[in-house]
């Protein structure tokens, strides 16, 4: 995506003293709502795993791990994680945590394939999140009162930020609006996906689309997902495809739909199976994890991850994550955001 240079754009806080505050206090927030709202416990979780054990998130299934061999393991290759959706899920078995509760962690990644720009980093931080569901909640309905837990998390955390920062006006309307993807084809169809988002996030402001992964019925998904852990898969009671979906939130610095979370429903042993096959990769359930869950030693979970630095780039009326989390940017990036106002740190 190009970089967007919003006309007029001042930073609200005035200074880098006051934004600091203001992260440390969003992030302070939010994490104590959504503990709550969620019923999690904070857990410690690690930067790298072990590679050819499936543990890894794949996200898209293309994009490269930063790696590394281990002198004292006989030079057995770790990676640095992408995620923890898999992660999560083993820790919640090995703890023996029962439904209706779950944990979270702070999760730090390298995604050396993003392309970046206003909203992607090399340098990924987010509140990864997992918790222990029954057989019977693996339901669209069970998702959705699931994201407005969420969603109410955020709106609160954002009416405490006016409290503190009264200069920054809380923008989210009371509810958030739900859409399957293949009804917003349907609504939208001479527009590409993330097009058909601004459309309907323009007008709903807070919106959760369903099923993402699935090919839609012009053949193509609305967004790539991994095959082995969001179920995007299993038919909904409406009968579209798929447990999973995106947060999404009217950004009025960028004025677009604003990405703050991706989450879902976790694969069972079926979905799993089928979602191999249909990505052509049976060879995964030769791996520790994909052993483990179609052996049923793991919990059925909901889960996901909610971008930490996008989220206070967001309540924060940031025009540029770079002015949020400290990486590392190209020079000519530096140069023009710079002239236009936008000082990454």
């Amino acid at each position: 995506m190009p970089l967007i240079f919003p006309q007029g754009y001042e930073n609200l806080l005035e200074n880098v003293e006051n934004t600091e505050k203001a992260i440390k206090y969003v992030k302070d927030m939010f994490q104590e709502n959504l503990s709550a709202q969620l019923a999690l416990l904070r857990v410690t979780a690690p930067m790298v795993v072990l590679s050819g054990t499936g543990i890894n998130d794949d996200l898209n299934s293309v994009e490269r791990p930063v790696a590394f061999p281990i002198r004292d393991m006989g030079e057995r290759k770790a990676e640095v994680v992408h995620s923890l959706a898999k992660w999560k899920r083993l820790k919640l078995g090995e703890m023996g945590v029962g439904p209706g509760r779950g944990i979270y962690t702070d999760m730090n990644a390298l995604r050396p394939d993003e392309e970046m720009d206003n909203i992607h980093s090399i340098y990924v931080d987010q509140w990864d999140w997992e918790k222990v569901i029954t057989k019977e909640d693996r339901n669209v309905g069970f998702l959705k009162s699931t994201v407005r837990r969420i969603y109410e998390a955020i709106k609160v955390t954002e009416n405490k930020v006016f409290v503190e920062f009264p200069q920054i006006e809380p923008q989210l309307p009371e509810d958030i609006f739900f859409i399957h993807s293949e009804e917003l084809l349907q609504l939208y169809p001479d527009l590409a996906p993330k097009e058909r988002e601004n459309e309907i996030v323009r007008k709903h402001k807070a919106v959760f689309v369903i099923g993402i992964g699935a090919e839609l019925s012009d053949g193509k998904p609305h967004d790539g997902r991994a095959a082995d852990y969001d179920d995007w898969s299993t038919p909904d009671s409406y009968g579209y495809l798929g447990l999973n979906g995106d947060i999404l939130l009217w950004n009025p610095v960028l004025q677009n739909a604003f990405e703050v979370s991706s989450m879902g429903i976790r694969v069972d042993g079926a979905a799993l199976e089928r979602q191999l096959a249909l990505r052509h990769q049976e060879w995964k359930k030769d791996l520790y994890f994909h052993k483990k869950l179609l052996a049923g030693e793991l919990p059925y979970t909901i889960g996901g991850g909610i971008g930490q630095s996008r989220l206070c780039m967001y309540l924060l009326r940031k025009a540029h994550i770079g002015e949020i989390q400290s990486s590392i940017w190209p020079e000519e990036m530096r140069r023009s955001c710079s002239e236009h106002g936008i000082l990454l740190v």
